[in-house]
């Protein structure tokens, strides 16, 4: 895997590096520093992102942040403090797997498969959960459309949903694409 290392410390950067290479993978930049670690992160785009929580300039805790909000990879926060408001506050920035050292290269290589791991099964559960509310939307819309129609036709509700369901087929559009020409329509007519 292509791997950025945010480590302020240049002997545990080091010997990171070196676990890394050992387990096959490519160090594509290391960082001292959480503001460096954002700017790396954009410019090489890595797979997954080890980094030290506390480091200077900016800690890895708001690094993973920003981190996280500007792009889709996974971080493997490292650090000396086994404090479980840390670890909490790890998982609230998306950290998907966390370190406590000292750490050896089975420990480092465990980590790196877990949260790349986690990593991809959060962002398909993001994508399940975005297309679960388009269908809630365009099912809203159909139902709103439906109703336009039965209260100004005079239509069963069966006959209003084949109505959309055909306009749409013979269109090449969506149900909620018809349903919306509907809205807008009757929103113009009053």
């Amino acid at each position: 895997m292509r791997v950025l290392l945010a480590e302020d410390d240049p002997v545990i950067a080091l010997g990171m590096e070196r676990k890394l290479a050992d387990l096959g993978h490519e160090v594509v930049a290391r960082v001292s520093d959480g503001e460096a670690a954002v700017t790396e992160a954009a410019r090489t785009a890595p797979e997954v992102i080890v980094m030290d929580i506390v480091m200077p300039k900016l800690d890895g805790l708001e690094a993973a942040r920003r981190i996280s909000a500007a792009q889709d990879v996974a971080i493997v926060a490292i650090t000396a403090y086994d404090d479980p408001e840390l670890v909490e506050r790890a998982l609230d920035v998306g950290v998907a797997a966390y370190l406590v050292k000292p750490v050896d290269a089975r420990q480092v290589g465990s980590a790196l498969q877990l949260a790349v791991r986690r990593h991809a099964e959060f962002r398909a559960l993001r994508v399940h959960v975005d297309r679960l509310g388009d269908a809630l939307e365009a099912r809203k819309l159909v139902e709103r459309a439906k109703g336009i129609l039965m209260s100004r036709t005079g239509v069963s509700e069966p006959d209003a949903f084949v109505r959309i369901q055909r306009r749409a087929r013979d269109r090449n559009r969506t149900m909620a694409d018809v349903a919306r020409g509907i809205i807008a329509a009757a929103e113009v007519l009053g």
